[in-house]
């Protein structure tokens, strides 16, 4: 196995650069550099440092590629509700800080709001299951209801609000991950 492709790829993967890999991890840009280039051999504490930071373990790094998962169960998949923004999101696909896109349910009581995102690069789609929304970007709002998809690119303050009288069901989907 080439344990320095494979870092690079997870790293590549998840959007960082090498220097940001070294902040997020407490290491050097250099050193970074030299274990995906394999002129260094991470120990096991800083390899799973790494991993940690790549949205990984040890066990999903050593497994071979045709391991990984397709289907996903309800069991695999995690919410959590903040009660102040009157919102819950459900991750439909665990770990998806390794891939290029994330898919979440999010549910708008009347009055929710999700997370304020500042301008990130990315893409964001959303598509409304139940209810209306409003997408907020920058300072423009647009309306979109149930059975209306979404779409836009990420590089404006954005969220979404739910400004009804009964709540709203988004399955939102976010390139790369960034909820």
């Amino acid at each position: 196995m080439n344990i320095g492709k494979k870092i690079k790829r997870l790293r590549q993967l998840n959007n960082l650069t090498q220097q940001e890999l070294a902040d997020r991890s407490e290491l050097s840009k250099g050193y970074i550099s030299q274990l995906e280039k394999n002129i260094a051999s991470p120990s096991i504490a800083t390899l799973m440092d790494l991993l940690q930071c790549l949205g990984t373990d040890l066990k999903e790094f050593f497994s071979q590629d045709e391991d990984y998962q397709v289907v996903f169960t309800a069991n695999d998949m995690f919410e959590n509700e903040n009660e102040e923004n009157k919102s819950l999101v459900k991750w439909l696909v665990p770990n998806c800080k390794k891939y290029t896109m994330e898919p979440i349910i999010m549910i708008l009581q009347p009055g929710g709001v999700s997370k304020k995102d500042e301008p990130h690069s990315g893409e964001e789609f959303g598509y409304v299951l139940d209810g209306t929304v409003d997408i907020h970007l920058g300072s423009t709002v647009h309306k979109a209801r149930k059975g209306n998809s979404f779409y836009y690119d990420a590089s404006l303050p954005h969220y979404i609000s739910n400004s009804g009288k009964r709540p709203a069901k988004i399955l939102w989907i976010s390139s790369p991950p960034n909820f």
